[in-house]
């Protein structure tokens, strides 16, 4: 036997499978539900995973608005941003995030609690921002991607 018959495939862009996928966030608890997601959007679910490719799925979560933390962190939990300037620093809480994604003000399908969870579960590169693109989050069970024909994933069958 001069050489083994089994190769490894490793997928580029051009072969890599695409799914659309709906998650009901509705009484999941938010840390765990986002680092699901990130593995999804990852796609280290999959048996065809290359770390350095995009492989993941485009992932719809809905009812977001019912995630529920433990404990006291809707108050007591504080995140920060800085501006860059002098005393440029600005802290919130995820109670105002929530809030901040009631209004109208934001890009519709980017919620920025989970933004901000998500982000901080995804690699801190290019391809983590690629990544962070196919997130949509929607605070009601209603979302403009019924085109896409997704399939409603059960979060918690996946380890």
């Amino acid at each position: 036997m001069n050489t083994l018959s089994y190769k490894t495939e490793s997928v580029n862009a051009g072969n890599v499978q695409k799914n659309w996928v709906v998650i009901d966030a509705t009484d999941q608890v938010l840390g765990r539900l986002c680092a699901k997601v990130a593995l999804v959007l990852r796609g280290k679910h999959k048996p065809t995973y290359t770390p350095h490719v995009d492989c993941g799925d485009n992932v719809i979560i809905i009812n977001a608005d019912k995630v529920r933390l433990t404990g006291n962190k809707w108050e007591g939990r504080e995140y920060v941003r800085y501006t860059g300037y002098p005393g440029g620093q600005r802290f919130f809480t995820p109670a105002d995030l929530l809030k901040k994604s009631q209004g109208k003000s934001g890009k519709a399908g980017m919620h920025p609690l989970f933004v901000k969870v998500v982000k901080g579960m995804l690699p801190k590169n290019k391809l983590g921002a690629k990544l962070l693109t196919n997130l949509y989050v929607y605070n009601g069970e209603n979302h403009p991607h019924e085109a896409q024909q997704p399939q409603v994933l059960d979060i918690n069958k996946i380890k």
